[in-house]
Order: C-alpha cells, then structure tokens, then sequence
C-alpha cells in the first residue's frame, strides 16, 4: 500500500470514529468514502465505524463499480456514493448517516434552509428531501445524485442523511451542522417561533468577504 492511500485509509477510520462518537448511526449502519485518482476508498460492508481497520476501507474504480485490492464487499450504497463523484468533479467525499433529528425532520416534507450565517457558509444554500426509495440500488442512487448535482446534502425520508464535500472535514462538519441546525429547529418551535433568513439576507452573507476567506481556508488546509 502506498504511503498516500494509507494517509487517506487512516482519515477514513479516524472521521468514521467521530461519526460514531457522535451517535450519528448505530452499529454498522452508515458509509463513507474519498476519492483518490480514478477510484474511490469506502468502507466495508458490515463493519462498524468504530472497529473499521484500514483494511475495512477498500479500493472501487469510479466508472467501472469494480472493487479492487480487496476481498470484501464494498458497502451496500456503493452505487449510490460513485454517482455522487459521477455527478460533480469537485466532490472528493461522501458521508452517509441516520442522524436522529435529521431523519424525523424529513418527515416534515420542508426543505432545510440557512437560518444562521455559518449555514450559508458551509452547507451552500437549502438541503433539500427526497421521498424513501430502497436502499443499495441504482433507483436510490439516481435520485441521491440528481440532488447532489446543485446542493451539498440531501434528507432522504425514512432514511437518513447524504452529504459530500472537497475532502472528508468538510463533508463531516456539514452532517454535524446540519444535525445541529434542525435541533435548534426544534428548540425554537417548542419555544413558538421560528425565523430563516430572506434570499436577500443570504446573498449579503455569501458575499462577506470574510466568509470567503473562511470557505478558501477549508478547502485548502484539510
């Protein structure tokens, strides 16, 4: 194994181990990846993020689905992670979890949308919801896909959460703010009110200078 693809294995485990940490699936539930060259690294089928060695993190080339350098099935979404990296040349990651806000906010049929600037920021504008459609196939797959052409997240009802980012940090940060941002949905309408921010408010905001500093350094530093 080159010293580049065991950098990238030992990210995997290490951002599989904080989804675990943050309760964001149970068991062997969820998968992720990263893109590498013509192939991308995803784990295994049936292992669990918090015992996943760099050997549950195996080898699939983009375009072919053909699983390379290991014996082990390639998790059950496969199809559903390369047409993400099909669809967009700058997603270099996929991290697919069943948060518990963010599954029973799906079920509102509402669009995720910014309401505070670091959602601007980070997720791009609204996260959308798809109906349920069977896992592990190319049907779930397509319809993933065609989400994640224009946004950088999808809630998929009865299901969970999808989202890609230019590396493994970014995608992490916008489950975890995502997740985040429906709680405080939540707390704000037991409490009665509930404000998201006008197109006009989110433009100003996108157009901070210093928020494209901060969008430049992540991309850049992870």
């Amino acid at each position: 194994m080159n010293s580049d693809i065991a950098k990238l294995k030992r990210e995997l485990i290490d951002i599989g181990k904080r989804i675990a940490m943050e309760k964001l699936v149970v068991g062997p539930g969820g998968n992720i990846s990263a893109r590498m060259g013509d192939r991308i690294y995803i784990k295994a089928s049936g292992s669990s993020f918090e015992d996943a060695t760099e050997e549950d993190y195996i080898g699939v080339e983009i375009e072919s689905g053909k699983t390379v350098d290991s014996d082990k099935r390639p998790s059950s979404e496969i199809w559903m992670h390369l047409e993400c990296y099909k669809k967009r040349e700058d997603v270099k990651a996929v991290i697919h979890t069943h948060p518990v806000y963010s599954i029973a906010f799906a079920f509102q049929d509402e669009s995720l949308k910014p309401f505070t600037p670091d959602m601007v920021a980070l997720l791009g504008g609204e996260i959308p919801v798809i109906e349920y459609v069977v896992p592990g196939g190319k049907e779930f797959a397509e319809a993933v896909g065609e989400i994640i052409k224009n946004h950088n997240g999808v809630l998929v009802k009865n299901h969970g959460l999808v989202t890609v980012g230019s590396n493994l940090k970014e995608a992490l940060y916008r489950t975890l703010l995502i997740e985040s941002s429906i709680k405080v949905i939540f707390v704000a309408k037991l409490f009665g009110k509930m404000r998201f921010f006008t197109k006009e408010q989110i433009d100003e905001i996108d157009n901070l200078e210093v928020e494209k500093y901060r969008k430049k350094l992540l991309k850049e530093r992870f």
